[in-house]
């Protein structure tokens, strides 16, 4: 498909759909936390979703290649990748989905922090440095929170999920600023997948018991979070920035938080006060401010 200038129907309901993909992800995670223990089932779910995702590099002949100057950095994001999982669905066992989701999707700030030090043009302007003042101040109201709907190791869960987006920032920066950028998106998941498949696999034994209650509801929820959720849902998310902007895209950044904390409340009860609505909010407007492009960025 021709790459376009500005978000149309087709491109603004694929990230409807991407978002609520994504929205899910975070539920999807403490169900089979309940089943599947969360080392062993972030290995396995890359594992999983590697499969479908090279079968459709073959069907599209897609070419991929190791050869670009990609393969270091590519492994270094997978490593990120790793941990970043590792921290997020290990927190899922201490912490409310609701909150987890405000301080994971806290993500575009960290990037934005990160890329004000390390990338050309793209320092803190006014706008972005009060979004994340703004942001920062909700995380803060959100921390405040008392989180009787989780266990007493709530705080360590929610610090858990902080790092975890820290980690995730580490990706775009490394693409940014190494030779991975000459890899397709697809290569770039590719690695992503293939080494945090290998590595939290091989290190699943050391936190535990590998295998809790599983059902086969939790299996088939599972299949579906790998194949769907990841496979289907972040191919999806590549195509539509291999079509549309990316900072028109990041307009809709704010939608995922919302959409988890929403099923947080539905499948779990998460307590969802006056307070913890507002910290939510604070933090999504600041997120769209950090992400927000000038006029003057849009033209270059």
């Amino acid at each position: 498909m021709q790459r376009k200038n500005n978000i149309d129907t087709l491109g603004a309901g694929v990230l409807i759909v991407c978002c609520l993909l994504m929205g899910l992800n975070n539920p999807l995670i403490k169900l089979v936390n309940e089943g599947i223990a969360p080392a062993l089932q972030s290995g396995l779910r890359s594992a999983f979703a590697l499969v479908p995702l090279l079968a459709y590099l073959l069907i599209t002949r897609k070419r991929l290649s190791i050869s670009d100057g990609s393969l270091g950095p590519g492994i270094f994001a997978g490593l990120l990748f790793a941990i970043e999982f590792l921290l997020l669905f290990s927190a899922l066992d201490y912490t409310t989905v609701s909150r987890a989701s405000v301080f994971f999707y806290t993500m575009p700030l960290w990037v934005a922090v990160g890329a004000h030090f390390l990338i050309s043009g793209e320092r803190l302007t006014r706008v972005r440095f009060s979004g994340l003042v703004v942001a920062i101040g909700g995380v803060a109201l959100a921390f405040s929170q008392s989180n009787t709907s989780a266990s007493e190791h709530a705080l360590l869960g929610d610090l858990m999920c902080m790092l975890a987006a820290m980690f995730w920032a580490g990706i775009p920066l490394v693409t940014r600023t190494t030779r991975l950028s000459n890899a397709l998106p697809e290569m770039q998941l590719v690695y992503q997948l293939a080494v945090s498949a290998v590595l939290l696999t091989a290190v699943a034994p050391l936190f535990g018991d590998l295998v809790r209650d599983l059902t086969p509801a939790i299996a088939g929820i599972f299949v579906f979070q790998s194949f769907v959720v990841v496979a289907f849902g972040f191919s999806l998310w590549f195509w539509t920035l291999s079509v549309y902007p990316a900072s028109d895209m990041a307009s809709f950044s704010f939608l995922t938080p919302l959409i988890a904390v929403f099923f947080g409340w539905v499948i779990f009860d998460d307590q969802i006060t006056a307070t913890f609505l507002v910290a939510l909010a604070l933090v999504g407007i600041g997120i769209v401010l950090v992400t927000r492009k000038t006029r003057a960025e849009s033209r270059v």
